[in-house]
Parts: structure tokens; C-alpha cells; sequence
């Protein structure tokens, strides 16, 4: 298998004949392009963060207080990007971050089947948001021999929790990851400015409308009255007020791995695996939910020591490059899931701009390996960086 950063070449051979690249080749154009194509609901939504975005802007330049130590005649001419995860070896340790309104940076409104036919073309798995436009077992067809895990957002309705995982085990997810940090909605001053929230216009509710226990509490179908279903949506999601005596519960409704995601706090690592927690997920939901608190990259070193070797600890939050995630994975990361960048890749060039922006991400971290000498993200632990803000 060729190395990833050999794509370069073939963009450099077609310049010789005047193609340049029809999509973007950095973050900073790709965002550009993407704010130019998105309606102003759908850039606020994403774009955006909590409060004055203060924790946002941390999650990404935390990344900049570390440096990747180079080293040489290491025998990194071909680099080895594979993962295990749950049993599964993966070819690459990117995966798909959940992003709730990734079904409208279509155009066409089907961006979570694109998002599932990227991840069956790339290898690198998708982790489909409860909030789709399409319903799970739709989109876990698109797959294709690529895993897919379902996140969830415990509804305040315990049926309607059990059949959403009953729904994700029968289509084929091969895990649950339960978001923890999205009891109630953040402060959002760019959503708030326009007063748009676009789940309660009925956006991205497919699981909902579509599941068979959601439909009996409504007087009558979600086709016939989409504003009623709405407003049962809103009055569930959200309000699910979990406690540490619920994992059991949680943990009791599926065999899949199940993992937590949120977790920041090494205590809180410790407490989840001891409840039967396969795995953890250490994120700030990109600086979505709140603001003051501390960047996800400086959580994760804790965190990962907390829990044994057999635990993997998967991360985002500010995930904008290759490095990046070469830092995020020495620090301890088994696998690092990226979010907006794809999003914008969506919204730029459907499919394919999902496909290009993977692409992209793992091109760079592949080279940076290469330049710095580490034979594949197996060799990149702690000792890689160093902390240049001391």
C-alpha cells in the first residue's frame, strides 16, 4: 500500500499539463470557501461556539504549545498509519466526528449517506450523530465494509433510549458512544443573533420521526403534523439528567463497546471503566457547550493515564491538521476524530469534499512522519514533544 503523503506527487504531475487542485488545500481556504456556500443558519451553527468562542479558539491553538522532536535514520521511508480499535485494526486512526447538522451542509439535505458513502471510499470510520436527516439504518447501509458507531443523545424518555440503541445494534453500528456534556444547550451568541436553531424547524429529526416508540407518543404522525413532533423532540432531547447509577442501565441495553464522551476529568475516567465502559472520549465538544473551561488537548494526557492500556481514549476538539493529530496521538490518543474540518468539506464539495479533506489530513500527518522520523503512529508516545510554553 503506497504511502498517503504520495498523493502530493500526482497533484505536482498534473500541474505539468496547468490542473490545479479544484478544492482546497488548507483549512484556513477550505473555511473560506465553505462560508461563501452555506446559508447564514447553517455557517452559525457550525462555525460557531460557545459564549465568546474564548474556549473554541483554545481548543485549536493548544496544539501550538507543543512541538513533534524530529529524529533521524529511523527507517520511516514507509509509515504504518493503522490502529486497533475494539478488536477491529483500521488503516488509518482518523475517524468521523458526530456533527449534528452535517445532513444539511449538503445542499441536497443527505449529507450523513455522503458522509457514510466517504467513509466506505476512505476506510476511516463515521460516528453518525442521533440528529441525521437520514434514518440510522439508512445511513449505516452506505457503509459498506467500513464501521460505523452511533452516537447518542439520551432522550428524557428511557423506551425511546433503548429502542434508538435496539435501532443502532439491528442496522449493523458496530458502537455507541453517549454524549455527555449536552444536558442542556450552550450559550450560542451566534444562534441567538439570528434566533436559529434548526432542529426546531424539524431539521435532522430522522431518528426521531422514524422510530417506532417517538411516533406512539404523538396524536398523530410526524408527516401529518411536523410541528407536534417537533415539539415532543424538544421536550425530550436534552433533559436527560444522568447520573453514574445509570451506566449500569446504559450499559445493560447493548453488547457493542459502548464509550462516554466528554470526559475530561481523570476521576471521571477511572469511575466510567470501573462501571464496564469500553472506551472513553475526550472532547470539549469543539468549544460548542461552554465557554472558560480548559482545551481538550490539555485534558487528555490525564486522562488517558487513568485508565489501563486495554482502555482506548479516543479525542477531539480543534483537530485543524496532520500534526495535530500526530500530537494528539502521542499524547495518548487511540484514535482522533475530527469534525468541522469535514463538515466544510461537505458544504464545499459534497462527497467528495469529505473524501479530499481525509485526504488531506492524512497526507500531512503521513509526511509529517516521514520529515520527522517516526516509522508510524505506533511510534509516537510522549516523548515525541516537547511543551514549548515553558
Amino acid at each position: 500500500m503506497p504511502n498517503h503523503g504520495d498523493w502530493q506527487f500526482s497533484i505536482y504531475l498534473e500541474g505539468l499539463t496547468g490542473v490545479r487542485p479544484r478544492l482546497p488545500m488548507s483549512y484556513a481556504e477550505l473555511e473560506r470557501r465553505a462560508q461563501e456556500v452555506m446559508t447564514e443558519e447553517v455557517w452559525s451553527y457550525v462555525a460557531g461556539g460557545a459564549g465568546d468562542e474564548r474556549t473554541q479558539r483554545a481548543n485549536v491553538t493548544a496544539f501550538d504549545r507543543w512541538g513533534l522532536v524530529p529524529r533521524v535514520l529511523s527507517g520511516a521511508a514507509q509509515r504504518d498509519l493503522s490502529v486497533e480499535l475494539f478488536g477491529t485494526r483500521l488503516p488509518t486512526p482518523l475517524l468521523l466526528a458526530p456533527v449534528g447538522v452535517i445532513g444539511i451542509c449538503d445542499r441536497d439535505g443527505h449529507g450523513d449517506l455522503l458522509t457514510a458513502r466517504a467513509a466506505a471510499s476512505s476506510g476511516v470510520p463515521m460516528v453518525a450523530s442521533t440528529l441525521t436527516q437520514d434514518p440510522l439504518e439508512q445511513v449505516a447501509a452506505e457503509l459498506g465494509g467500513t464501521p460505523g458507531w452511533f452516537q447518542l443523545y439520551p432522550p428524557n424518555d428511557r423506551e425511546l433510549t433503548e429502542s434508538l440503541v435496539a435501532r443502532a445494534e439491528a442496522a449493523g453500528w458496530s458502537a455507541i458512544v453517549v454524549t455527555l456534556d449536552t444536558l442542556t444547550l450552550g450559550w450560542r451568541p451566534r444562534d441567538l443573533a439570528i434566533a436559529s436553531f434548526p432542529q426546531l424547524r424539524g431539521l435532522c429529526l430522522a431518528n426521531y420521526f422514524s422510530d417506532p416508540v417517538f411516533r406512539s407518543r404523538l396524536a398523530a404522525p410526524p408527516e401529518e403534523d411536523p410541528q407536534a413532533a417537533t415539539g415532543l423532540w424538544a421536550a425530550l432531547f436534552g433533559n436527560q439528567a444522568l447520573n453514574w447509577d445509570d451506566l449500569a442501565w446504559l450499559r445493560s441495553l447493548t453488547r457493542l463497546p459502548l464509550l462516554l464522551k466528554g470526559i475530561c476529568h481523570p476521576d471521571d475516567a477511572r469511575r466510567a471503566v470501573d462501571a464496564g465502559v469500553d472506551g472513553i472520549w475526550c472532547s470539549t465538544h469543539g468549544g460548542r457547550q461552554a465557554n472558560g473551561g480548559l482545551p481538550a488537548l490539555d485534558c487528555l494526557p490525564r486522562v488517558v493515564d487513568a485508565v489501563a492500556d486495554d482502555v482506548p481514549v479516543v479525542f477531539d476538539s480543534g483537530v485543524r491538521s496532520g500534526p495535530d493529530v500526530a500530537k494528539a496521538l502521542a499524547l495518548g490518543a487511540a484514535a482522533v476524530a475530527v469534525g468541522r474540518p469535514y463538515a466544510y468539506g461537505m458544504a464545499v464539495g459534497g462527497q467528495a469534499g469529505v473524501e479530499h479533506v481525509l485526504r488531506c489530513l492524512l497526507a500531512e500527518l503521513d509526511l509529517t512522519l516521514a520529515v520527522d522520523g517516526y516509522p508510524g503512529v505506533g511510534s509516537l508516545r510522549p516523548d515525541a514533544l516537547v511543551r514549548l510554553d515553558r
